[in-house]
């Protein structure tokens, strides 16, 4: 009979730890309250989808639109179509990015590989790089024997009534 004596009458068995009646509520609303925010994104979405349709845009001016806003004013980087004096179609592919491209590598791999006059007044020419490669092999490279260099040109300076 130990056990008798360590009987405490103010407590007792629990029937329950949880109100489950709360929590069923709980989890019900939480339901609810996912649907109506699902669904109030959905509505938003399909709004703002219309809107990059462009299916409700509105003009934002009450100004015409000029006629000839299809084709962009002067300078225009890449050409558009255009018609001559006789209305007859200027083909717009004569100059395109791709073209461009292949003119401007065709005429540095020719700037590259042809020798060219620079400035002829001076004797300055352009040279591939192998051949100026060949010409400093037979050639040698120039040397200075110890001598300074050449100083710079000397060039007049005035001064105008500072301390010294």
């Amino acid at each position: 009979m130990p056990d008798r004596e360590i009987h405490n009458v103010e407590t007792h068995h629990e029937k329950s730890d949880v109100n489950v009646r709360a929590l069923l509520w709980s989890v019900v609303i939480f339901v609810i309250f996912a649907f109506v925010t699902h669904a109030v994104l959905y509505v938003m979405f399909r709004f703002f989808a219309e809107i990059a349709r462009g299916q409700t845009n509105e003009p934002m001016t009450e100004l015409a639109r000029p006629a000839n806003m299809a084709m962009p004013p002067s300078p225009r980087l890449q050409p558009l179509e255009q018609r001559d004096e006789k209305n007859n179609v200027i083909p717009p592919n004569v100059s395109t990015p791709v073209t461009d491209l292949a003119d401007m590598r065709s005429h540095e791999e020719e700037a590259l590989t042809t020798p060219a006059w620079i400035d002829k007044s001076k004797g300055s020419v352009r040279l591939p790089i192998d051949v100026a490669k060949q010409l400093i092999v037979q050639r040698g490279l120039p040397v200075n024997n110890g001598a300074p260099a050449p100083a710079p040109p000397a060039t007049a300076t005035t001064t105008t009534g500072g301390a010294q």
